[in-house]
């Protein structure tokens, strides 16, 4: 099984995590993540089942994102952001800020 590697040596996340973080800021199940995830990148990201659930299971391990309690007949499991959660999305929004800053000055020529 593949592991996400996230805050590896440079503190980013990988682009799943940091999207399937944002999916969660409201309850969400695994279908709607997928479809927000689509819809939110106009069709240039999509998940398959195996990614997205690979991402889930590491995301409640890493107590990032939890399930939420359901009805019993409802089948679907729906899943929530956690506070640990949101401070690595700030955190990654912040990341990408200063990235995003920097290359906006290197390509408008007003480097450093």
């Amino acid at each position: 099984m593949k592991t996400i590697r996230d805050h590896a040596k440079g503190g980013a996340l990988t682009e799943t995590t940091f999207l399937v973080l944002l999916a969660v800021y409201q309850p969400n199940h695994g279908y709607g993540i997928m479809q927000f995830i689509d819809n939110e990148t106009n069709g240039r990201v999509v998940l398959g089942a195996g990614t997205l659930y690979g991402a889930l299971n590491t995301l409640v391990k890493k107590k990032w994102i939890r399930l939420v309690d359901s009805e019993r007949d409802n089948k679907k499991k729906t899943y929530v952001i956690t506070a640990i959660g949101r401070e690595k999305a700030e955190e990654e929004l912040k990341r990408m800020k200063a990235v995003l800053k920097l290359a906006a000055s290197i390509v408008k020529g007003d480097g450093k």
